[in-house]
């Protein structure tokens, strides 16, 4: 069943939380100001290519917080203005608390919270529907790493194009009938490259575009074997598990 947290309790398994993150971390917090150590444990997280949402409220962030957070390739930035839910989990553990990930609040305010543990049966279906919230929140969100990658130089049109071509003459839309689709968190974790790199790649080369909160595939989308698809949060995409060898000699060879 859920354990009950005080301050020093909320702080311990806060940082035993993302410690113990392997595959997936999110942070919904509306102040952000992040200790030397939460800072330190996100920098690991980066290395073990932990995808890390983080999710905001209040914009006044100290530009080096910023610069931080927009420098980590596995972290995804999103701001909601009317945010006020305090909730971090990984996928095995969960904490709602009353604290931000706020270092004053960590070290001065008195603070709540309850620890939910997936492997205790008790607290699955609490997770689950907590789960369902937080992708409604992120749906909600301006997501603040998709704007900021598209602010960086993006390759030429000839260079796009030459890519583009070259994915068509070597695997046409046909050779795609029986090929296993993946979405781009899946492309991700196959090339080893976050999912935000995979979305800007995606989108610098034309094959897909957002429009509010779906992806939407291009005519070049289609002709390299995206299919759209439409889930409970909106429209997606997947991609031919072959795209991916085009993306990783791509991104590899750019970097």
């Amino acid at each position: 069943m859920a354990e009950y947290l005080r301050t020093s309790g909320v702080s311990s398994e806060l940082e035993k939380l993302i410690i113990g993150a392997k595959n997936e971390l999110y942070i919904i917090s509306p102040y952000l100001k992040l200790s030397d150590r939460v800072k330190a444990l996100l920098k690991d997280k980066e290395l073990d290519k932990v995808e890390t949402t983080i999710i905001f409220g209040k914009k006044d962030l100290a530009p080096g917080e910023m610069n931080f957070l927009e420098n980590l390739s596995y972290v995804r930035l999103y701001f909601l203005k009317n945010l006020h839910a305090k909730c971090y989990l990984s996928e095995s553990k969960m904490i709602i608390s009353s604290m931000n990930l706020y270092e004053f609040s960590q070290l001065h305010n008195t603070e709540m919270g309850i620890l939910i543990n997936v492997d205790n049966e008790d607290d699955r279906d609490v997770y689950e529907e907590a789960y369902k919230d937080i992708e409604f929140i992120i749906r909600s969100s301006e997501d603040l790493s998709y704007t900021k990658a598209l602010q960086k130089k993006a390759p030429s049109q000839e260079q796009r194009e030459s890519v583009i071509s070259k994915i068509l003459s070597k695997s046409p839309q046909s050779q795609y009938s029986d090929s296993k689709l993946l979405t781009t968190k899946e492309l991700s974790k196959l090339i080893g490259v976050s999912s935000k790199n995979i979305n800007t790649w995606l989108t610098e080369n034309r094959l897909m575009y957002k429009k509010e909160e779906d992806w939407i595939s291009t005519k070049k989308g289609k002709q390299v074997g995206g299919i759209s698809k439409e889930g409970p949060y909106g429209k997606y995409i997947v991609w031919p598990k072959e795209l991916s060898n085009h993306i990783r000699q791509d991104i590899f060879e750019t970097a």
